[in-house]
């Protein structure tokens, strides 16, 4: 079914989230809206963000996978970056207390429509990596699906690291084994983390697996 009450169209599309087929709420033109942000930024538009939260990603799939093997279960979980909210609303179905966010505003309507659908429950809110803070604990676990695909969002993702993970907490980044992910762990090596790396293979592609990125505190 597709709609069209937000400013694009959008549609209920069944992913399998937390082991099972459920509905999520995606745009239907990802790409037109590539294309007309791409228009608008070559005619000088002022403010045009590249609406690449527009897909769910792969790197997400995997994400939601690898959170079989860690305890969140009534843990504090921030997903950053979270575009549709697939990640997050894996964490959410498997128990855990999330605040979802990303840069701006329109994946977040879609994901307070998947959230209402599923009947589950989570905070909702734009967060600019590097510049906003959320008040309260810090939390044991940051989640990201994708975050890494720019340079430029390298150090702000370690600033919210640095300011809203706790201290014996991780944070699990993925990404589809992109060169720059390569790059990444690279440039992560000297900074005060520890850096450990594993593969989660998808029943859809098993032949080109995903990265999952763990960062912890350095002791």
């Amino acid at each position: 079914m597709s709609n069209t009450s937000l400013h694009f169209s959008w549609h209920w599309e069944d992913t399998l989230i937390a082991g099972k087929l459920r509905p999520l709420a995606a745009a239907s033109d990802p790409d037109g809206m590539l294309l007309d942000a791409c228009r608008r930024q070559d005619e000088g538009e002022q403010g045009v963000i590249d609406p690449f939260w527009a897909t769910t990603w792969r790197a997400a799939s995997g994400l939601d996978r690898y959170l079989d093997r860690v305890d969140i279960f009534n843990r504090r979980v921030l997903e950053v970056g979270c575009g549709t909210g697939h990640a997050g609303i894996a964490a959410a179905l498997r128990g855990a207390h999330v605040t979802m966010t990303d840069g701006v505003d329109d994946p977040l309507h879609l994901v307070r429509l998947s959230l209402a659908r599923l009947g589950l429950k989570a905070e909702v809110r734009v967060f600019r990596l590097g510049e906003d803070t959320i008040p309260g604990d810090p939390f044991p676990f940051i989640l990201g699906s994708d975050v890494t695909y720019l340079r430029e969002l390298w150090p702000g993702l370690l600033a919210t690291a640095e300011t809203h993970l706790a201290d014996d907490g991780q944070m699990l980044l993925s990404d589809p084994q992109r060169v720059i992910g390569n790059e990444f762990r690279e440039w992560i090596a000297d900074k005060p983390w520890d850096y450990h790396e594993e593969t989660i293979a998808l029943e859809d592609d098993p032949g080109h697996p995903i990265r999952i990125m763990r960062l912890t505190r350095s002791r």
